[in-house]
């Protein structure tokens, strides 16, 4: 099976793309959202997915792992072809669809166009327990490489004689306050502070 696609964009729209791998166009279907992360750039990475039909094979594109993966949860539902998945992927972003489907809350999956009452019950049904166990491996995960990145970010803070105690709450109040940052981003802001 295609995993990912890497190459040039050779054409593209908000729900499609040619994407040009060393001479071969590949035909692409793609979400808005990935057409938000994509519409500036001339080359792409693109995780794919290959449907295949009686009258057809298409691609389907995501510019994230994550969005590909709520994806294939959602047209693994009996009734969530994968245009609908397109659909939702298009206007709810992953976080928001993960939010939603956690939270029961029907409305809003329910805007979605060609989602009626009975679909959006089913998703919720079918995929809560299901990202909520990620949800819980993924804060697993998140805690683990926090940890290590305050152990190397107090390791050097310390090596360039910053008091251990101090250096401790400066990183804990820094990763509070930034989830995301960089080894080198959170040494420096330390710094600052401390």
């Amino acid at each position: 099976m295609i995993g990912y696609l890497i190459g040039n964009l050779a054409w593209k729209e908000p729900t499609q793309v040619i994407i040009d791998v060393n001479g071969i166009g590949y035909e692409v279907h793609i979400s808005l959202n990935t057409y938000s992360q994509i519409k500036n750039e001339a080359k792409c990475k693109l995780f794919t997915y290959l449907h295949v039909k009686e009258d057809a094979q298409i691609l389907y594109g995501f510019s994230h792992t994550a969005e590909k993966s709520i994806f294939l949860k959602l047209i693994s539902i009996s009734g969530v072809g994968p245009n609908t998945g397109m659909m939702i992927c298009s206007s709810l972003s992953v976080n928001e669809i993960q939010s939603a489907i956690v939270e029961e809350d029907v409305t809003t999956i329910q805007k979605v166009k060609g989602i009626g009452a009975k679909t959006a019950q089913r998703i919720i049904l079918e995929l809560k327990d299901k990202i909520m166990k990620e949800g819980v491996e993924a804060r697993i995960i998140g805690t683990s490489a926090h940890h290590s990145l305050k152990e190397e970010a107090l390791s050097a803070l310390v090596t360039l004689g910053i008091n251990k105690n101090i250096a401790e709450k400066t990183i804990s109040t820094i990763i509070k306050n930034n989830h995301e940052i960089s080894l080198e981003e959170l040494i420096k802001r330390a710094l600052r502070r401390a």
